[in-house]
């Protein structure tokens, strides 16, 4: 099957011969992974896959290629454009040494500062070049997917700080609605976009979990953003009645996958093992939802044996992936902690045609 026709198969429950694949990285751990490659094949990358972009993506086997609008910032110290500010946070592994990137300070530090917030410009047409490209020149064999994440919540607390939005919440809905405001109307007009150039998918959500329970209660995610969510999908729907939505949260979040079928979720990324079972979520859910990720980046990838992880990736085919329905892959970004020995036997368990 070719990749597109595998993952609309997948999302219409229907038979495949594989699941459809998706696999993100850290950019330490694709710098290694692509020295790792080139030197097994004697080629570059680009000579590998001679066309014009997703050379890694395409060369793996990967049947969804990702395209969004990006921050491009450079330093140890930077602010981005909304007014973020972030620092390079160093960390070793035994496979070499990285950084990631936290927050340093947060522009809203008070009442007064939302009404003298300039958003960034969505309507710059420079910034869709990308998705443009996608779309025209691998939408006819891949599955394009337009990202829009950190969607509302997580743009929001990293303008304002976590703990003071939270705070918000509670004492001042009025002053955190306009907050929220500003990454949710900014990322409605980049998901809009994204929907009329015409990628298949559109990939939303915010962190809304903790490892066992959820960071706001299931009442006010329902009071706050399920309302907010249902816009974003009818809206993006009214676009394209075919576009697909996921959804994107790490954790702990089953109370209120309900709610988002209810509003017209397609997918929901990535279910954690460590919060969720994959297998009873499909087990609920799997008639209403499909389901993107389910491999754990927690500890079978990075510290599992070999054998533990290709024993989990047969599971999740076995039980989630059942009657289609998944699209397989990490839980998240590939981390530079993890043995390629691990990567490469997940990749081919996922590769396996039955």
């Amino acid at each position: 099957m070719k990749p597109r026709e595998r993952v609309l198969c997948a999302l219409n429950k229907e038979k495949t011969d594989r699941p459809p694949m998706q696999i993100s990285y850290t950019n330490e751990f694709r710098k290694r992974l692509v020295d790792d490659i080139e030197k097994r094949e004697n080629k570059s990358l680009s000579q590998l896959c001679d066309d014009k972009t997703h050379h890694l993506e395409r060369y793996l086997g990967q049947d969804m290629l990702l395209t969004g609008v990006a921050n491009d910032y450079e330093g140890q110290k930077y602010i981005d454009k909304w007014g973020v500010g972030y620092r390079l946070a160093p960390y070793k592994t035994k496979f070499g040494d990285g950084t990631y990137a936290e927050i340093d300070s947060s522009p809203i530090t008070d009442e007064s500062k939302i009404d003298s917030m300039i958003a960034p410009n969505p309507n710059i047409e420079s910034m869709y070049d990308n998705a443009r490209e996608l779309v025209q020149n691998y939408k006819k064999d891949y599955f394009i997917v337009g990202t829009v994440a950190q969607t509302i919540f997580e743009m929001a607390w990293a303008m304002r700080g976590l703990d003071k939005l939270l705070m918000d919440f509670a004492i001042d809905r009025d002053f955190a609605d306009k907050v929220l405001d500003v990454p949710h109307n900014y990322n409605l007009t980049v998901a809009k976009k994204l929907a009329e150039i015409g990628v298949d998918m559109l990939w939303l959500g915010d962190d809304m979990g903790g490892q066992n329970t959820m960071m706001i209660s299931p009442d006010m995610w329902r009071d706050i953003f399920k309302p907010r969510m249902a816009t974003y999908i009818s809206e993006l729907k009214s676009i394209n009645k075919d576009l697909k939505v996921a959804y994107h949260s790490c954790g702990f979040i089953e109370p209120i996958i309900p709610d988002l079928i209810e509003i017209g979720l397609d997918v929901l990324n990535p279910i954690q093992p460590a919060s969720m079972n994959p297998a009873e979520i499909k087990n609920k859910y799997g008639d209403k939802l499909s389901f993107w990720g389910t491999i754990d980046e927690q500890y079978t990838l990075p510290f599992g044996s070999e054998e533990e992880v290709r024993k989990e990736t047969i599971l999740r085919r076995e039980t989630v992936g059942i009657d289609g329905g998944l699209i397989l892959g990490p839980t998240h970004n590939v981390q530079l902690d993890t043995p390629l020995e691990n990567f490469y036997a997940m990749l081919e368990e996922i590769k396996r045609v039955l």
